[in-house]
């Protein structure tokens, strides 16, 4: 169905969750909040998904994504550990986390597009300007969103 393996099914199915997790917490806690348990699900489902990429990827882009992918995922997941201040640490959290989501939306929307509707996808060539402007929109959505994020967290800090 749609062109998918079992490993890519794992793939999907193991990271579409990560997707309304995500929404959750950037529109009740503006960002990806590690230590609830929204954010510990986030974690696992995006490591499944990222990790099982390099079991199924057809494109280099694809292994590259699910690299920054899992770079962003530790490294946010860790920021608590590093010897930053505080502060520091709630600005690599968020940052990172925030482009993680932009990356399991980014290939999401690709392969939807292109798998959708089965039979007659609403995009079949890469450069089609339906998928770039769609991706165009989530570039704009994660500079938007880290932008405020920033704000956020600068407002939060000062006295």
């Amino acid at each position: 169905m749609l062109g998918i393996s079992p490993l890519g099914w794992l793939h999907t199915l193991g990271s579409l969750p990560a997707i309304p997790l995500a929404a959750y917490m950037l529109l009740r806690h503006g960002r990806i909040t590690p230590r609830l348990p929204a954010g510990r699900a986030y974690f696992w489902f995006m490591l499944i998904g990222a990790s099982s990429v390099f079991l199924i990827a057809h494109q280099p882009v694809s292994v590259v994504i699910g690299a920054v992918t899992l770079a962003m995922l530790f490294l946010g997941y860790g920021a608590y550990r590093l010897p930053l201040s505080p502060r520091a640490r709630g600005y690599v959290e968020t940052i990172t986390l925030s482009i993680s989501v932009f990356l399991l939306m980014l290939p999401t929307v690709s392969e939807t597009l292109r798998r959708l509707p089965a039979g007659h996808p609403f995009v079949t060539d890469l450069k089609d300007p339906l998928l770039l402007g769609t991706q165009g929109g989530l570039l704009v959505a994660l500079v938007v969103g880290l932008t405020w994020q920033v704000v956020s967290l600068r407002r939060r800090a000062a006295p």
